[in-house]
């Protein structure tokens, strides 16, 4: 299993190593010990999601009040989507850039984000199913958005996709709005929070 850090700080992605044979592909979907050798701290897992989605598909950007938010390792059950990383850590070094990985089932590569960090994915297939495992349990109140189709942030979807939002989605603020109500996170707590997860 190969981990390597993306230029966003707590995002990687990872890169399994797969045994195909006649009867089919064995990998290792997820090594806690080998993500806590770069995280500093085993990844407590406490739920997982399992999304559909139906090519066109735009889910999120999604983020979560710190503490606790809500780390995310996330990867492809079928189908293919991009997945993206996006910096909304107010004060961050890379505050509003964003970075992507395509998830399929050929390289099956996951991708693992830090909390603070937002998340979203576009489904390139139909019935693309996405698995996320889970650092805390959702929690409505702490939940929020912004709308993925910001032109600030920019994210670059393939030409002959069009794109299908929840309402909740299409209605989530722009990222300045966020950051001028005050709804994002602020980089400095959540390092104070990484270093709390570190010395547990």
């Amino acid at each position: 299993m190969d981990i390597q850090p993306l230029k966003i700080g707590g995002a990687y992605v990872v890169t399994p190593r797969q045994f195909p044979d006649g009867r089919g592909v064995f990998m290792e979907g997820f090594r806690g010990d080998k993500l806590a050798e770069h995280l500093g701290h085993r990844m407590d897992v406490v739920q997982s999601n399992i999304s559909v989605s139906s090519r066109g598909t735009v889910r999120g950007i999604h983020f979560a009040d710190v503490p606790p938010s809500q780390a995310k390792y996330i990867t492809v059950l079928s189908g293919s989507i991009i997945d993206f990383i996006v910096d909304i850590r107010v004060g961050s070094p890379t505050f509003g850039q964003w970075e992507s990985v395509v998830l399929d089932t050929s390289e099956r590569k996951a991708v693992y984000l830090a909390e603070g960090l937002g998340h979203a994915f576009c489904a390139l297939e139909d019935d693309s199913t996405a698995m996320y495992l889970c650092s805390a349990p959702y929690t409505p109140l702490r939940e929020h958005g912004i709308n993925p189709l910001d032109t600030t942030v920019g994210l670059t979807l393939p030409d002959d996709i069009e794109p299908l939002l929840s309402p909740k989605d299409e209605a989530a603020p722009s990222l300045a709005q966020a950051e001028a109500s005050g709804l994002l996170p602020r980089y400095d707590d959540c390092v104070r929070f990484y270093d709390s997860l570190r010395s547990a």
